[in-house]
């Protein structure tokens, strides 16, 4: 059974059909691409694969439960990294990364650890202090990771997690990436990035809302 597994989801907004029949399906060590163009209803997927939108109609499952039936311990251990970030502009970094952990009702000591963590492997522990809002949208994009890998979730979905990047950084976020769907974990993410689409196990093109399956990167799991 997959962790995740989004299923004939149909989404309409404006009298427009965004998604039709989507479909979004990782499991455990694995890393999947969602691409297509500007448009094409990436985002939306990648919310509603995370319950944090509703669908029309579908159905989304985590470990075999539908998300109606979501404890909060089980939406925390979805790591998100959204196009805007998400974070609060008046926490810190290490404030910010620290919150979905205590959602998951870790120990204060296993807090600071994983945030510290997460943030040394982001390359920005020198700045666990300082104010988001004090950011560029390059560290604020490293910051939104290293809040969604922080503690090791079952989950990771990704929103072009390297868009606001230099090379070197853009790398980095790949390897990690990689290196999380390795430990276990089920990673999907949403990029126009070649670089992010060649590491990922499998590829998923959405064309008119609808999922095309790609063909497999050749990456093989673990």
């Amino acid at each position: 059974m997959s962790v995740l597994l989004a299923r004939d989801i149909t989404y309409r907004r404006g009298g427009r059909t965004i998604l039709d029949g989507a479909e979004l399906e990782v499991d455990r060590g694995q890393m999947l691409a969602v691409s297509g163009p500007s448009g094409s209803g990436k985002t939306t997927l990648l919310l509603i694969a995370a319950g944090l939108m509703p669908a029309d109609s579908g159905q989304v499952l985590l470990d075999g439960v539908p998300v109606a039936e979501w404890t909060a311990q089980a939406r925390a251990s979805i790591g998100v990294i959204l196009q805007t970030y998400g974070l609060m502009p008046f926490l810190t970094a290490e404030e910010n990364v620290a919150l979905p952990m205590q959602a998951r009702r870790m120990g204060r000591g296993d807090i600071e650890a994983a945030a510290t963590t997460a943030l040394e492997e982001v390359g920005l522990l020198g700045m666990r202090h300082r104010l988001v809002s004090e950011l560029s949208g390059g560290q604020k994009q490293r910051v939104a990771l290293a809040r969604a890998i922080a503690g090791d979730p079952e989950v990771i979905i990704a929103d072009e997690p390297t868009s606001e990047l230099d090379p070197e950084n853009r790398d980095r976020v790949i390897r990690l990436l990689v290196e999380k769907a390795g430990a276990g974990s089920a990673v999907a993410v949403a990029s126009h990035d070649r670089h992010v689409t060649a590491a990922c196990h499998r590829i998923i093109r959405l064309v008119h809302g609808h999922g095309v399956r790609a063909p497999a990167s050749g990456r093989q799991p673990g």
